[in-house]
């Protein structure tokens, strides 16, 4: 899963606008009920819950035309590396057919000195100020998955999914005198949008050896929104199973919007 950059319009359709890397992801999925011997992923309701250290990439786009361009969330505003979570639950309800729901907290702050000046939501800020920034853009997923191959070793399945994001950002620099000796007003700039995003892609699981003790699952899920953009997120795991009803986890989560 993936954000976009914070103003009126958060997909903005001359670049690439946010880009979302998560690694090292530790799952811990009860199987609170098994369906069948035979297959190695069999259950009835699985839970599955991610610690999650994330890489925000992309940009605030005004929705002030300036003619300063949009605002780096890395080299302007200095954000890095951050430590989150997520979420899924997915009721398995016949044997190929599921549905799921998700959830991901993406909320940080950084605190930095501009090195150029900016303008956001119609707000200047100047080269020297230090400035608050904060972004909070919480992702919420419910999906329909059919199995179209579903075997002993594994599965490949069909997801279709509504992401819903709810993007907030804002910049703050208290009154302060610059390094130049310039004395500066406090200003402030805010900007939110609910941004709801359909995708669809294939997803699957495969088992490395003839038992359930080690396997890998991806997927790929994307929308051609037309003259509007694109939206596509992956997502690739490797995984232990410990015992029957948990199982550890390692991978990424790439999401990127651009046109």
């Amino acid at each position: 899963m993936s954000t976009s950059s914070c103003g009126k319009r958060l997909l903005r359709p001359t670049s690439l606008i946010f880009r979302l890397f998560l690694f090292c992801l530790v799952a811990v999925v009860p199987v609170l009920r098994a369906q069948s011997d035979e297959e190695f992923d069999s259950y009835k309701l699985k839970l599955e819950g991610f610690w999650v250290y994330a890489s925000p990439s992309g940009s605030l786009q005004s929705s002030v035309q300036t003619g300063m361009g949009p605002i780096d969330l890395q080299k302007d505003l200095g954000f890095n590396n951050y430590s989150t979570f997520m979420g899924k639950l997915d009721w398995k309800f016949t044997h190929k057919n599921h549905f799921y729901i998700a959830g991901e907290a993406f909320k940080s702050s950084r605190q930095t000195v501009l090195t150029r000046t900016i303008t956001f939501q119609g707000q200047t800020f100047e080269a020297g100020l230090t400035t608050q920034s904060n972004l909070d853009a919480p992702a919420y997923v419910v999906g329909y998955q059919y199995d179209i191959i579903r075997r002993r070793r594994g599965h490949l399945g069909l997801g279709v999914q509504f992401n819903l994001f709810n993007a907030t950002a804002s910049i703050r620099a208290a009154a302060q005198v610059t390094a130049d000796g310039v004395h500066h007003a406090a200003v402030s700039a805010s900007s939110s949008l609910l941004m709801p995003i359909p995708v669809a892609g294939p997803e699957a699981r495969f088992y490395l050896t003839n038992s359930p003790r080690v396997f890998v699952e991806g997927n790929v899920y994307g929308m051609y929104f037309f003259g509007y953009g694109n939206f596509v997120s992956s997502q690739g795991i490797l995984g232990f199973t410990v015992n029957r009803h948990r199982a550890l986890n390692a991978g990424y989560q790439l999401g990127a919007g651009w046109s």
